[in-house]
């Protein structure tokens, strides 16, 4: 599973505490990977402030993982381009936010992700991500016959 973060979310316990809370991109990474690791998942991390490098991770993503978490900060909004690297994605996709978007300004409240992810977590801090694992876990089961892809 890919476990994939965007621009600005390598500040995570810097940046807007009020917002993100103070917990660190790696301490977000340990959760991840502590939870699919209980589910029989693997998980491999990246996070970039280029949105090529985001592209690039998702296609290489297409031969290796059965899945792939997605945080992608600000590039939510407008970058149609991860909107169609998503969709070539054949695995399961689950896009996630520490902060709701939709309760912020009004040009948060559009996701171009949404569209091609099979679900979003939003708002729930550590939390949205521990339930993405779960997510992901049950959604591999259900496509393989109740076996779970490790990738």
């Amino acid at each position: 599973m890919l476990l994939l973060h965007g621009p600005n979310l390598n500040l995570l316990g810097e940046r807007e505490p009020a917002v993100y809370g103070s917990a660190t991109l790696d301490e977000y990474v340990d959760v991840v990977v502590k939870a699919a690791g209980e589910r029989g998942l693997d998980v491999e991390a990246r996070q970039s402030n280029y949105e090529g490098e985001l592209l690039d991770a998702i296609a290489g993503a297409r031969v290796r993982c059965a899945a792939i978490i997605f945080n992608p900060g600000a590039f939510t909004h407008y970058a149609w381009a991860l909107h169609d690297a998503l969709a070539a994605f054949d695995g399961v996709i689950i896009e996630v936010h520490i902060s709701n978007p939709n309760a912020r300004e009004p040009w948060r409240h559009t996701s171009v992700v949404a569209p091609v992810a099979d679900g979003s977590i939003m708002g729930l801090g550590m939390l949205g991500y521990e339930l993405a694992v779960i997510a992901v876990a049950e959604l591999l089961a259900a496509r393989h016959g109740g076996d779970v892809p490790q990738q």
